[in-house]
């Protein structure tokens, strides 16, 4: 299996560096097995007191892989892919150990649902961020369980539904990342020594208060959300606006 994400550790931290450039990072089934297996293995170390989410190339993360859905019914796919990203912002959440999130590139669809998992994100001057779900149809629904705990109400309210793009600082602005910084590996090395401080029992059960409720609403969210976002997909509208992404025109609500 070729390497999409690679792992190692320096001391206290594990890194975890998204490395599939030619597809954006977009979460394929092998990239989120090995970023499982990286999370599982910092977990299972007991030097590491921190793990630094990167990645290679422009993009963090454009989302879900969509060229995996060649021939294959398009509801069982929506519902297989809802379920896989709560799975993995699910297995971020719930990691003993604090996450942090660096960024320099651009983040869109599930790629903001990894970032608004992460305990920390530091994000620097090459990034954007958008929610464009509504432009082809759909909407951000399993991501939302990760997003709306971090980002203001009003900053929601606005990005949700005008997927206008914005950078760092409006980010750190309105909750989304921690920090927006010129040296984002200056400013990740500052934190992580931070963290290394901790103990792991203390580092723990001081990340579990931050996630509590934002797990409490995956047990009460996310299988709704996953028929949701599985019936958008599906639908004549989503079909039209992805179909008109790739062809790039404007779509027929729009003409």
């Amino acid at each position: 299996m070729n390497a999409l994400v690679h792992y190692e550790v320096d001391g206290a931290v594990a890194r975890l560096t998204l490395d599939s450039p030619h597809n954006r990072n977009a979460l394929s089934t092998a990239l989120v097995t090995q970023l499982h297996q990286g999370l599982d293995a910092a977990a299972a170390d007991p030097r590491v007191r921190v793990v630094v989410l990167g990645h290679s190339g422009g993009t963090f993360c454009a989302g879900a892989d969509l060229s995996e859905a060649a021939g294959q019914d398009p509801g069982d796919v929506a519902v297989d892919r809802a379920r896989e990203m709560t799975k993995t912002l699910r297995a971020i959440l719930e990691l003993p150990i604090p996450v942090i999130g660096a960024i320099d590139g651009h983040v869109r669809a599930g790629g903001m649902g990894l970032i608004g998992a992460c305990d920390l994100v530091v994000a620097g001057p090459a990034s954007t961020f958008a929610l464009t779900e509504a432009r082809i149809g759909v909407a951000p629904s399993i991501i939302s369980l990760t997003l709306l705990p971090k980002m203001t109400a009003r900053a929601a309210g606005r990005y949700f539904v005008t997927g206008e793009k914005f950078g760092a600082a409006e980010a750190a602005e309105i909750g989304l990342i921690t920090v927006a910084a010129d040296d984002v590996e200056g400013t990740v090395a500052e934190l992580t020594a931070e963290i290394a401080k901790g103990s792991p029992q203390g580092l723990a059960t001081s990340k579990a208060l931050t996630t509590a409720s934002i797990l409490r609403g995956f047990d009460a969210l996310a299988e709704d959300l996953t028929r949701q976002s599985a019936q958008l997909f599906v639908s004549d509208e989503a079909r039209e606006g992805m179909m008109a992404f790739l062809q790039k025109r404007p779509p027929s609500w729009t003409v």
